[in-house]
C-alpha cells in the first residue's frame, strides 16, 4: 500500500511512452545538425506546452535537473543579483521551508553574510502575512522572499498571492516553491505575483530528474552553474530531451482534471483522518484541519501518535506493507525532529512522534482501510517500546 506520494508518484504510462520513445532518438539539442534540431525542437514544445498550461511565457520556463536544483538558482541568483544591485542582504524566508530552501537560505547566511528574517507560522503552520508585511518595512534591506506554496509535510497552504502583493508592492523579489502544489491545487501563477516558482516532474507522475523554474522574464538572478548558458543564460548544462517531453506530459496531466483528482483525495483523506481517530483517540491531525481542498494539500494527513518514536512506528507498518513517512529531516543517518512541527509550536518529543500519509491518482479506499487496521497494533507495540526505552535509560 504506497501512501507516500509527496515524496514521489509513481510514473504515469503516457508519460513513459514518451519518455522511451525520445531517449530513444540521438542528437543534443544544442547541436545544429538534423538531429540536434529535432531534439531542440522536442525541447522547445515542451516548453510552449507547460509555459500553456501554467498561463505563463514560454521564455518563463527555464529547464533544471529537479525542484533542488530550481530552488537553489531561485535562492541564491536572485539573493546575488539584487545583492549586487542595490546592497540588499535580507533575506525573507518562512520557518517550514522544504531543506532545498532553508538550506541555501542558511548557507547564503553562514558563508556570504546574508540576514535571515523567519517568518513566523501559526500553530496550522500558515505564515503570518502581517509579519511579511512588517519585515518587508525596509525593502531595500531585502534581498528576496521565499514561501512554499503549500507545506510538503503538515499540507498547510500558504497564502502565497497575499504575499506576493506585498512584496510587488515593495519591490522585493518573491520566490515560491509549489512542487507540492502542482497537480493538487489550481495554480493561479500570474495571481501570485512571484518572479519565481519552482516545480518538479517526480512530484506529478513524471521522470526523476527533471524540473524548472518558471521566472519572469524580466527577472536575471546570477546563474549558480557556469557553462554554455544553455536556458535563459542562466541555467547551463545539456537539457534533458527526453526528460523534458516526458515532464511536459506530466504537467498537462496535472492540471487537466485537477479539480476532479482532488476532490477524489479529499474523501481519502477525510476517510482516513476518521478513521485513525477512532483506532487511536488521542493522536492529532497536524495542520490546516479545514475539510475543503484549499486550506491543506488533498491528499495529506499527517498525525502526531503520543509516546511513539515516529521512525519505529513507520518500520512497523512497512513490516504491515504499508509505505508512508515521519516526514522529517535525516541527516548523516540520525533522524532530527521535524522542524515544522517546532516551528508550529510542538516540542521535540512531538516533533519525533509523528506520520505523514499522503495519497496520489493510484490511491484507493483499499489503502485507507489497510493502514486503519494495521494502525493500533504498530502504535501499541511502539509505545510498549518507548515506554521500556524510557525505563531502561
Amino acid at each position: 500500500m504506497y501512501l507516500d506520494h509527496a515524496a514521489t508518484s509513481p510514473m504515469l504510462d503516457s508519460v513513459r511512452e514518451v519518455w522511451v520513445e525520445q531517449s530513444a532518438r540521438v542528437g543534443n539539442p544544442s547541436s545544429l545538425h538534423a538531429s540536434g534540431r529535432a531534439a531542440r525542437r522536442a525541447v522547445e514544445e515542451a516548453r510552449e506546452s507547460i509555459a500553456a498550461d501554467l498561463d505563463v511565457r514560454p521564455s518563463s520556463v527555464v529547464f533544471t535537473a529537479g525542484g533542488t536544483e530550481a530552488d537553489n538558482l531561485a535562492v541564491k541568483g536572485l539573493y546575488w543579483s539584487r545583492r549586487n544591485q542595490v546592497g540588499a542582504t535580507r533575506i525573507l524566508c518562512s520557518a517550514i521551508e522544504h531543506h532545498a530552501v532553508l538550506d541555501p537560505v542558511m548557507w547564503l547566511a553562514e558563508a556570504q553574510g546574508a540576514e535571515i528574517v523567519w517568518l513566523p507560522v501559526d500553530r496550522w503552520g500558515r505564515v503570518d502575512v502581517d509579519a511579511v508585511g512588517e519585515a518587508l518595512a525596509e525593502p531595500d534591506a531585502a534581498a528576496l522572499c521565499t514561501v512554499m506554496w503549500a507545506n510538503n509535510e503538515v499540507g498547510t497552504v500558504q497564502p502565497v498571492a497575499e504575499i506576493g502583493r506585498l512584496c510587488r508592492e515593495a519591490g522585493v523579489p518573491f520566490h515560491t516553491d509549489a512542487v507540492q502544489a502542482l497537480g493538487h491545487l489550481p495554480l493561479d501563477i500570474p495571481g501570485s505575483h512571484a518572479q519565481a516558482v519552482t516545480i518538479s516532474g517526480h512530484k506529478i507522475g513524471g521522470p526523476f530528474g527533471v524540473g524548472a523554474l518558471l521566472l519572469d522574464p524580466r527577472v536575471s538572478p546570477t546563474p549558480v552553474l557556469h557553462g554554455g548558458g544553455q536556458e535563459r543564460e542562466v541555467r547551463s548544462g545539456t537539457v534533458d530531451a527526453a526528460g523534458i517531453s516526458a515532464f511536459a506530459v506530466a504537467v498537462r496531466h496535472a492540471v487537466t482534471g485537477q479539480q476532479e483528482r482532488a476532490a477524489h483525495l479529499v474523501d481519502l483523506r477525510e476517510r482516513l483522518v476518521r478513521g485513525i481517530l477512532e483506532a487511536v483517540p488521542d493522536a492529532v491531525l497536524n495542520g490546516d484541519p479545514g475539510a475543503g481542498a484549499h486550506e491543506r494539500l488533498p491528499g495529506n494527513v499527517h498525525v502526531t501518535f503520543r509516546g511513539c518514536e515516529g521512525d519505529l512506528l513507520l518500520m512497523l507498518l512497512d513490516a504491515a506493507g504499508i509505505d508512508c513517512s515521519t516526514g522529517s529531516a535525516c541527516t548523516a543517518g540520525i533522524p532530527e525532529p521535524s522542524h515544522v512541527l517546532m516551528a508550529m509550536g510542538a516540542d521535540e518529543a512531538l516533533a519525533r512522534s509523528s506520520l505523514r500519509f499522503s495519497f496520489g491518482e493510484t490511491s484507493a479506499e483499499a489503502d485507507v482501510d489497510a493502514v486503519i487496521e494495521a494502525l493500533p497494533a504498530a502504535v501499541d507495540r511502539a509505545r510498549r517500546a518507548g515506554s521500556l526505552a524510557s525505563r531502561v535509560g
